[in-house]
């Protein structure tokens, strides 16, 4: 359960935020983008990004960050900065939605992406939920860990089929 929290920063497109703060929840709002959120539970510090596309040129006016691998780094560097431990880091990730079949599979790429950047870092993703063609809320607070996930209703792709299967419920990752 999330706890009781005074400050809700969010995090968008192209942003990441690494807090130590214990009344403050990182949240964003994701589709085919990825969020990755990461935390040091001894130090009991953590921080969360967002990006677009896994690599790419820098053709939106020097917002490197809407990359995955920029944002990855960024956001671990974030984190040591402020006495995380490299070796000590978990990662929850979300979004990689596929919202519309009229573009390539965006989601599957980023969640692809996500997965080798972490299994290449030696970083223990502990929880993750990918895919689907609905947009996902998330609410992670830093300093516990604790991530909490909600589906966003509706039909974002007016030509697309019915699901075979239904979406991943409302969750929260311990």
């Amino acid at each position: 359960m999330i706890p009781d929290i005074r400050r809700t920063i969010t995090i968008t497109q192209g942003e990441f935020l690494a807090v130590r703060e214990p009344d403050v929840v990182l949240s964003t709002i994701l589709g085919s983008c990825v969020s990755v959120c990461l935390y040091d539970p001894n130090l009991r510090v953590g921080g969360m990004n967002h990006f677009l596309l896994p690599q790419g040129q820098d053709t939106f006016g020097g917002r490197s960050e809407r990359y995955g691998v920029h944002a990855m780094e960024q956001l671990i560097n974030a984190l040591l900065r402020l006495g995380a431990d490299r070796k000590a880091l978990v990662a929850k990730a979300f979004g990689a939605a596929n919202m519309t079949e009229r573009l390539s599979p965006i989601g599957d790429s980023n969640a692809r992406f996500t997965r080798e950047f972490l299994l290449a870092e030696g970083i223990a993703c502990i929880a993750e939920s990918f895919g689907g063609v609905n947009a996902r809320k998330v609410l992670f607070h830093a300093t516990s860990g604790t991530a909490r996930q909600m589906i966003v209703p509706g039909d974002f792709d007016e030509g697309r089929k019915p699901q075979a299967e239904p979406p991943k419920p409302n969750v929260v990752l311990f």
